[in-house]
């Protein structure tokens, strides 16, 4: 059997490139062995002495393509902001870069259309393709660089053991030393760093009477990690507020610094910390924000979002003008979910400036402003100031007062698109939070263009998730959320190597999108209950978080246990609220076509009561003649 097209046009490639004779050449057209494109190469490389570089260059002319030498290319923090790395290392394409409206990847296999289409959905743009060998693909997208394992505290308690009794002011003053000159510095850094390597968001120092604890938020759950004797707490503590430049003195009154730890370490860390003090009754204690710098901002398709959410707010945030609110609890995704949404929508047309406090992530071609209050430098004032510079588009961090909330609402409805984030539970109950901030309701029902809320779910396990037959009122659950019955899975609560042996890894976006629609327009004018505009908006197609949360466990990205934990059931039945709004839409109905019916009436006794008159006058006018 012959050689395929394309295998063909390799063979003939590579003649022409001088790399084969004529013979080999006629030989493996006429070949009768099957040759796919693997066998093909890996034939020619092993017996026909061919080089990697001639077999790409003569697989490129027969695809068409632009050869690509993966070898030679740099992964930096902006090479998989488009594209994660699980995606590409399971697909086998690496992002290159943009070129104008193209988006350029390198791939091994130019036959899957699927995955070139997929690319161009998730970027929203048209592709670009380079042939790399597939082999050198992989191991770049294997990332072999090893992760820096858990760095442990072993040596560090053991000095401080020794030295346990060091003094505030020593530390203050040998504070710019280098990092190994003293434990207590080597353990603000190591606390740091390790809990950087395990994927942690946030650290907790915390004094109690006889000792003070170390734990790192990882996943959404706090961890445990170090115990320290009460002497060494003071010490830790003045090293992190001088890293922080914070008052060491001043322990009544908390305190809010920021850490650049690339400052005080020699590994390639590039992170900053968010430091805030509290002073609490054994001492004080230390909350740490960690803010990875290297990391970028995630494409929208990446944070969870169900399709037709992604549409339907890929639609709403290209709106002219308005207002986006994110809500949620503190650490619920929302500042990502906005920072994806600029991303998206950032062109060089467009002028977008943001009011934050702190600045999590910089984005090229926006400009941010770093809230300032000891100086005035508040929400508010940056509003103010930003309309008076013509943008397009504003973020305001956080909505917290009165102030902020009616210049916010002025902006949107004055041609401006404004994002910002609000502490509420459910979108439904953004409306209520706004009146509480003396902001109209006719104003709120005018302005907003959609509210977003949010949480963030544990990932199970996918190496040792296991599947099960949910029973009882776990099925119970499953079918009112959803209307479905199937097998879902659970975490292996042995764990494995790949979570940590804890059954989870990472986390996932769980959204409730509430989009304006004339029925929520008409009850937030008229000052409906919360969970009357949450009925209507369910009513309009809103699938709440816990819905949202039962198809996340349906798709196998969660368990039950963590979606209830996470948000409680819906206590709405959606059939019982449809009933109730269709009788409603009845009754209304029939009062509209009584008023309409009594309307009618009215107009026929008037025309009747004209026409009788008309008859009088004309039955009067012989009358009034024969007296003239």
């Amino acid at each position: 059997m012959a050689l395929a097209r394309i295998q063909a046009a390799v063979v003939n490639g590579l003649k022409t490139l001088g790399k084969l004779t004529e013979e080999q050449a006629t030989v493996l057209l006429n070949s009768n062995d099957d040759m796919s494109g693997d066998n093909l190469g890996k034939l020619l490389l092993a017996e026909y002495k061919v080089s990697d570089f001639s077999l790409l260059t003569a697989r490129s002319r027969a695809f068409g393509l632009s050869p690509f030498h993966v070898r030679n290319f740099q992964v930096d923090e902006l090479t998989f902001q488009k594209l994660d790395r699980d995606f590409c290392r399971e697909n086998k394409v690496l992002p290159i870069g943009h070129a104008g409206p193209f988006f350029i990847v390198a791939l091994a296999n130019p036959f899957n259309l699927q995955i070139t289409q997929k690319i161009a959905e998730i970027t929203r743009q048209k592709v670009s393709l380079l042939l790399a060998p597939e082999s050198e693909l992989l191991e770049l997208l294997e990332d072999k660089k090893e992760q820096p394992a858990s760095v442990g505290f072993g040596d560090v308690v053991e000095a401080l053991g020794m030295e346990g009794g060091i003094e505030e002011v020593e530390l203050a003053e040998g504070a710019a030393e280098d990092e190994e000159s003293a434990p207590i510095i080597t353990l603000a850094n190591r606390i740091i760093e390790d809990a950087y390597y395990s994927g942690g968001s946030d650290i907790h120092i915390e004094p109690s009477e006889k000792s003070t604890r170390v734990r790192v938020r990882i996943d959404g759950n706090c961890q445990e990690k170090l115990t320290i004797p009460a002497k060494v707490s003071g010490a830790l503590i003045a090293r992190l507020k001088v890293m922080s430049n914070l008052d060491i003195s001043e322990k009544r009154l908390p305190q809010d610094g920021r850490i650049v730890f690339k400052q005080f370490t020699r590994k390639n860390l590039d992170i900053d910390l968010r430091v805030s003090t509290a002073p609490l009754n054994h001492g004080e204690g230390v909350v740490m924000r960690i803010l990875d710098k290297q990391k970028s901002t995630l494409p929208l398709a990446a944070l969870g979002f169900e399709p037709e959410n992604l549409e339907i707010y890929r639609g709403l945030i290209q709106r002219p003008f308005g207002m986006v609110l994110h809500c949620g609890p503190t650490g619920s995704g929302k500042s990502m979910t906005l920072y994806s949404a600029l991303n998206e929508i950032n062109a060089p047309d467009i002028v977008i400036r943001t009011a934050e406090d702190p600045i999590e992530y910089t984005l090229p071609g926006i400009c941010q402003m770093q809230m300032h209050r000891k100086i005035g430098l508040t929400f508010a004032a940056a509003l103010r100031a930003f309309l008076r510079q013509d943008p397009d588009i504003i973020l305001v961090g956080e909505i917290r007062d009165p102030e902020t909330a009616g210049i916010a609402v002025e902006a949107a409805l004055t041609g401006h698109m404004l994002f910002s984030t609000l502490h509420t539970n459910d979108a439904p109950s953004t409306v209520a939070r706004l009146t509480e901030m003396d902001v109209e309701p006719f104003m709120v029902s005018a302005s907003i263009v959609c509210v977003c809320a949010q949480r963030l779910m544990r990932r199970v396990c996918k190496a040792c998730k296991q599947a099960y037959e949910p029973e009882g009122r776990e099925a119970e659950i499953l079918h009112k959320a959803l209307q479905w019955r199937g097998p879902i899975f659970r975490a292996n609560a042995e764990g494995c190597p790949a979570c940590g042996r804890s059954g989870y890894k990472g986390r996932v976006g769980i959204h409730e999108l509430m989009a304006t629609s004339e029925g929520l327009i008409e009850a937030i004018n008229k000052e409906a209950e919360t969970a009357l505009i949450k009925r209507v908006a369910m009513l309009n197609g809103m699938f709440t978080l816990h819905q949202d949360s039962m198809k996340k466990v349906r798709a196998g990205l969660s368990t039950m246990e963590e979606a209830i934990a996470n948000v409680p059931p819906d206590m709405e039945d959606l059939e019982a609220i449809r009933e109730e709004f269709a009788i409603e839409a009845e009754v209304k109905s029939q009062a509209e076509a009584a008023r309409k019916e009594k309307i009618e009436g009215f107009k026929r006794q008037r025309l009747q009561a004209i026409k009788d008159r008309a008859a009088v006058e004309a039955a009067s006018a012989p009358e009034n003649a024969e007296s003239a």
